[in-house]
């Protein structure tokens, strides 16, 4: 089964992370995070951040690693029906990380559904690209951003 094995390209792989891994992991999700949304920069502490990837997504989700030589420069945490995070580092962004990242989640989902911002064109474009539809925007009231977003969803 692809959720337990990694794939090698040149000098990339794609492979399943380990709590060792999740420092890491939160770092990819920082600078991208940030860059997408520069206003929402200072919501949470670097520390934040690790304890959420070491103690929530590490234990409910599949969390996988794009990986160029020893750096890991993308990352997608799934789960059943639900993607919960996919970033790429800004300078590792439209080199097909992402696209690779949620092919593998796609891979493995007979569908998924997910949120994201509504501001963030970038991520809204990549998605419908790959074959999300819109089903709901939202005030942002009911999000710890309090930032206006919109839930899509796919299916095989």
């Amino acid at each position: 089964m692809l959720a337990q094995v990694s794939h090698r390209g040149g000098n990339w792989m794609l492979r399943k992370l380990g709590l060792e891994d999740m420092d890491r992991a939160a770092i990819v999700f920082r600078a991208s995070f940030d860059h997408a949304l520069p206003t929402l920069a200072a919501l949470h502490t670097p520390e934040e951040d690790r304890k959420f990837f070491r103690e929530h997504l590490f234990t409910t989700c599949q969390l996988w690693g794009y990986f160029i030589g020893n750096d890991l420069v993308g990352i997608v945490a799934y789960r059943e029906g639900w993607i919960d995070q996919l970033y790429v580092l800004p300078s590792s962004q439209r080199r097909g990380i992402g696209t690779a990242l949620l092919h593998l989640a796609q891979n493995q989902s007979a569908s998924l559904t997910l949120w994201t911002f509504q501001r963030n064109g970038a991520a809204r474009r990549f998605y419908e690209k790959h074959g999300f539809k819109l089903i709901r925007e939202t005030d942002g009231s009911r999000n710890e951003e309090r930032e206006p977003d919109a839930m899509y969803h796919w299916a095989s």
